[in-house]
């Protein structure tokens, strides 16, 4: 008689595969969006089937919802990897800033699924209970980062820790979103490699400005 596997090997082989299937989809979706993404071709491309596409996340909405979940864990991830406390304000806030250009620069799908859901006015975030308190933790990051700042000395404007992230992620998230129309109305390529140095401290310039208050 031929030994069955054993449960943990196959909860690893289901894992697996889900992990397959969401890298496959989050191609699909960033490159057609929500609307003209197929399942159809998610499963060609996987050499599987629609059906069995469905068994593991029940319709293309509840997949879509999973590549997007990923898709911020992932950043969420990179971010709470930054270990501050050791750092001086002003440093830790550059460090923030250019991990941030970094992942933005390094994960092109990341920005075109923020973008498309934006589009979609944030309606397939606001359904995903794992999203819910995901902002939270950079959130933290920043605030830790603005009160040890102000105790030092080093921030005199009374940031908020939104607008701060709000601050560094505009400016990572356009230069990659926008490159294209950006590019053929001024003729200049932003993610192109001779750029990327300067943009790069350049967001940390702007940020530790705003909060040092040079330009009050």
């Amino acid at each position: 008689m031929t030994p069955q596997p054993a449960a943990p090997e196959r909860q690893r082989d289901a894992e697996r595969t889900k992990a397959e299937i969401l890298e496959v989809a989050q191609q699909e979706f960033a490159r057609h969006g929500y609307a003209g993404a197929r399942v159809d071709e998610i499963a060609a491309r996987m050499r599987t089937t629609k059906r069995m596409i469905y068994y593991y996340f029940g319709s293309k909405e509840r997949l879509y919802i999973a590549v997007v979940e990923k898709a911020y864990a992932e950043v969420r991830e990179m971010e709470r990897s930054i270990e501050v406390e050791h750092l001086a304000p002003v440093e830790a806030i550059r460090t923030l800033a250019a991990l941030t250009f970094d992942h933005h620069d390094a994960h092109r799908d990341f920005i075109k699924l923020v973008a498309i859901e934006n589009i979609h006015e944030a309606e397939h975030i606001r359904k995903s209970q794992a999203l819910a308190n995901l902002g939270t933790p950079v959130l933290d990051l920043i605030a830790l980062i603005l009160d040890a700042g102000r105790a030092s000395g080093d921030f005199v404007t009374e940031a908020d820790a939104i607008d701060v992230h709000m601050l560094i992620s505009s400016f990572c998230f356009f230069r990659v979103a926008n490159q294209h129309t950006f590019g053929a109305l001024f003729g200049r390529d932003m993610t192109a490699p001779e750029h990327r140095a300067r943009l790069r401290a350049m967001v940390g310039d702007m940020v530790v400005a705003y909060l040092r208050g040079t330009g009050a």
